[in-house]
């Protein structure tokens, strides 16, 4: 009944024993080998401060900004337009921060800054892809919590690292321009585009006109021929504006929008009316009106009729996209994203890069656990070779590492 206390209360010291045996043999490898623990490190140490001596100092310039407050929508809608490039910066459309993030590390505001810098020829880069890699590793890039935007250069001359800081808002400010990323920059690009192809048909038809009056002569119109082709020239010119403005809505605006619909509708009347003003249920944009004309041919008088009315029609569609091009042009002033810079970057006084003190102490420190290692690893070495079965087994391990065998 008593045997078993017994037995317990003598497995207690000999298990005592077994850990006091382990922190002795512990202890005793460690005073061992305290030559290789010791001066290891302060090699290293050494080493590392050689290292940290030789690295030049790195300053590194803040700009802080705070990007347009946009709604979700907005911002889902202008990350749809970057595509490929807002998936390439890993842009889920939850945060509008996230398209800004996406724009100021593209490859566009890479390749400006480098241009404006010159930074090939400074760096040495032989290729772009170089230089756009070694600015991407000097420039930090990230979104705060408080919807803030911070980009960091590293650099080892202060003033450059401010301006490249700091250029990097120009640019996004620049970039932007460019972009259509509100419905008001979209109808101004789409109105743009029209007002061009219109200008280069006014120059085309003034041009026309001009060759078939000298050679067909001059053809002199009544006040009611008059008339009825500046009502056709403009109806037919309110019509294609009218198509002009339903496609820029439809860029933006879903097939049930009110203002789609009233577009539309206004387009019918138009039509309706240019019908009616040319004698029949549909318009007919080809037939030349019959107006009076004295003293000349009448298949020229109503050739040179059919070149006056295309460039009426032209001048009054040339005069309409103009002003449509300029309220346009208001309202994406008017709604132009707007950053706003918290803190500009200036010249920094202080270095950043390297701390030296930390580059030594973790080295050293790194340098003595692995002596520590080391020191454990030698002394198993040395009683495998002292057993005879280990021994054995060394010897089998060295012959499949020789290359000879």
């Amino acid at each position: 009944m008593h045997s078993q206390p017994q037995v317990l209360e003598s497995a207690a010291p000999a298990a005592a024993d077994d850990d006091e045996i382990s922190l002795l043999d512990v202890l005793i490898v460690l005073l061992k080998h305290k030559i290789l623990i010791l001066v290891a490190p302060s090699i290293v140490a050494v080493i590392a401060v050689a290292y940290a001596l030789y690295l030049p100092p790195i300053f590194t310039a803040t700009t802080r900004i705070l990007p347009p407050q946009q709604s979700q929508s907005a911002a889902s809608a202008m990350l749809s337009q970057l595509g490929g490039l807002a998936a390439a910066a890993g842009v889920g459309g939850s945060k509008a921060n996230d398209t800004y993030l996406a724009l100021l590390k593209s490859r566009t505001v890479a390749d400006r800054l480098i241009q404006r810098f010159d930074l090939m020829t400074l760096w040495k880069s032989k290729y772009s892809s170089d230089a756009q890699k070694t600015l991407a590793s000097i420039s930090a890039i990230a979104s705060a919590k408080d919807g803030t935007i911070s980009i960091d250069v590293d650099n080892k001359d202060p003033k450059l690292a401010a301006d490249i800081a700091n250029a990097y808002v120009e640019e996004l400010s620049r970039f932007m321009q460019t972009l259509a990323l509100t419905e008001a920059s979209q109808r101004r690009l789409f109105y743009e585009q029209q007002f061009a192809k219109a200008k280069d048909n006014l120059i085309r038809a003034e041009l026309q006109a001009r060759q078939g009056l000298t050679h067909n002569g001059v053809v002199k119109v009544d006040d009611q021929g008059r008339t009825l082709i500046e009502s056709a020239a403009r109806l037919r010119a309110q019509i294609t504006v009218k198509e002009v403005q339903l496609g820029a809505m439809r860029s933006y605006a879903a097939n049930g929008n009110p203002q789609l619909r009233m577009a539309q509708q206004e387009l019918g009347v138009l039509r309706n009316e240019l019908a009616k003003l040319e004698g029949s249920d549909k318009p007919r944009m080809d037939t030349p009106l019959k107006v009076g004309a004295d003293g000349t041919d009448g298949s020229r008088g109503l050739a040179n009729l059919g070149l006056l009315r295309e460039l009426k029609y032209q001048e009054t569609l040339y005069e309409l996209l103009a002003r449509q091009y300029e309220m346009a042009k208001i309202d994406e002033a008017k709604d132009a994203p707007l950053i706003q810079v918290i803190d500009k970057a200036i010249a920094p006084d202080k270095k950043s890069k390297p701390k030296r003190a930390q580059i030594v102490l973790l080295s050293a420190i790194a340098a003595f656990f692995v002596a520590i290692i080391a020191a454990f690893l030698k002394e198993g070495l040395e009683r495998a070779r002292t057993n005879p079965t280990h021994a054995s087994r060394l010897n089998t391990l060295r012959q499949y590492l020789s290359w000879r065998r």
